[in-house]
């Protein structure tokens, strides 16, 4: 019988999630654009912007680690409805303060830290539970595909309905939708029929288990390798977020409708690399995507931060996009696939601080950058850092491959000289 092209979709749970997802993330999508274009508007200054990305990830930074050992400890399922609910309310806050014209930039920097609290725990429990959600293993990888997919449709739909919400009646009401939207995937988890959480005891304090955690994944060359390259990417190639709106304004002379489309044209640009990793049928061959991916996001950045004319800009995003989910999303499937169970969720947190964790670091130093020497040749700066990070990874490729043979051969997966 032949497989279908998106074999995750057979599981119910599944489903559910991908709906309830869907939703949520055009709301959050808007929430980012609104909350950037806002802080610009009532400061403008670009280490503000810098500030406020850096509040609202830090956390991811230092907490993710023990975020990852309380959801191998605790139901993943609940934790998310807790999550998704506390998301709920920070963003009615935001919404509420916008809307009441009383909001200043210190309210921005408060809410946007709560929600990195609420995203050290909400990130590794999401990337734990999607195998939960899937009835057949082999359906992993898939599942892991779509979701990076259906977050890139969000970023690609998100960003231009907020451009022009904004435009025409305010950030207000981005945060009030996005608020709402929450709704859709709290109702999505609760239709859900999850199996009992089996606890298993354990011993060892969390400090032990955080510590069992770094050991497992820095003693292993293809682990070590994609997390540091991984790293290096959220540091420098995502610092274009934070930057976007300047270049909107002061490069392309435009307002929130050209800082909704640029960032639309991202979103297209990973929605066609998530699309592409959705339908392929096998994790052979993975290491050159993510080895890839770094250099045609560093050339997207350096090209963009050349272009003086929107059209030119809007087809550079779209590498900028194709690149950073193209590096995220085959750097997680990878990594789900080849993960002992048991230190899935200490896995996923330390990726998720080596991804999240670093962006706002990479916020505060484009933010101080960009202030010093121009939102452009930082630009070119963070290009420069992502293609020599996709050399350095691209030598060490053969050697990793010899390592995951064993691996491979372990759970199955048809060995190929493209593996």
């Amino acid at each position: 019988m032949k497989k279908p092209l998106l074999p995750a979709l057979r599981s119910k749970n599944y489903q559910l999630f991908f709906a309830g997802q869907g939703i949520s993330l055009i709301g959050t999508w808007m929430t980012q654009l609104a909350t950037i274009w806002l802080v610009y508007d009532l400061t403008n200054s670009p280490l503000m912007l810098g500030v406020v990305g850096f509040s609202s990830q830090i956390p991811s930074f230092f907490l993710a680690p023990f975020g990852g050992v309380f959801v191998d400890r605790f139901s993943r399922y609940h934790t998310l409805i807790a999550t998704q609910v506390l998301a709920m309310i920070q963003s009615l806050t935001l919404a509420v303060l916008a809307l009441t014209g009383v909001i200043q930039v210190w309210h921005i920097i408060a809410l946007s830290l709560c929600q990195g609290f609420i995203n050290a725990l909400d990130a590794p429990a999401r990337q734990a539970f999607v195998p939960e959600l899937v009835e057949r293993r082999e359906d992993l990888a898939n599942a892991i595909a779509i979701n990076s997919t259906t977050v890139n449709g969000a970023r690609l739909i998100g960003p231009a309905i907020g451009g022009l919400l904004i435009a025409s009646v305010g950030t207000g009401y981005c945060f009030l939708i996005d608020g709402l939207s929450y709704i859709a995937v709290i109702a999505a988890l609760l239709a859900m029929k999850v199996k009992p959480w089996k606890y298993v005891v354990s011993d060892g304090n969390p400090l032990q288990k955080v510590k069992e955690g770094f050991v497992y994944a820095f003693s292993f060359p293809p682990i070590r390798s994609i997390l540091l390259l991984s790293t290096l990417v959220s540091l420098m190639g995502l610092q274009n977020t934070i930057l976007v709106p300047v270049i909107a304004e002061q490069v392309l002379k435009g307002g929130a409708e050209t800082l909704g489309f640029l960032m639309a044209a991202s979103g297209v640009g990973a929605l066609t690399g998530g699309i592409y990793l959705a339908t392929r049928q096998t994790i052979l061959g993975i290491g050159n995507l993510i080895a890839l991916a770094p250099a045609i996001l560093g050339t997207g950045l350096i090209a963009f931060s050349f272009s003086r004319f929107l059209p030119l800009s809007l087809f550079t995003m779209l590498f900028v996009g194709l690149g950073t989910i193209l590096q995220i999303a085959a750097s997680n499937t990878f990594l789900q696939t080849i993960v002992e169970d048991d230190k899935r969720g200490r896995l996923m947190s330390l990726y998720t601080m080596s991804f999240l964790g670093m962006i706002p670091i990479g916020n505060l130093l484009g933010g101080i950058l960009a202030s010093h020497i121009g939102a452009t040749n930082t630009l070119i700066i963070d290009g420069i850092a992502c293609i020599l990070g996709s050399i350095v990874f691209s030598r060490q490729l053969p050697g990793l491959r010899q390592i995951m043979r064993p691996i491979y051969e372990q759970k199955g997966i048809v060995i190929s000289h493209k593996a």
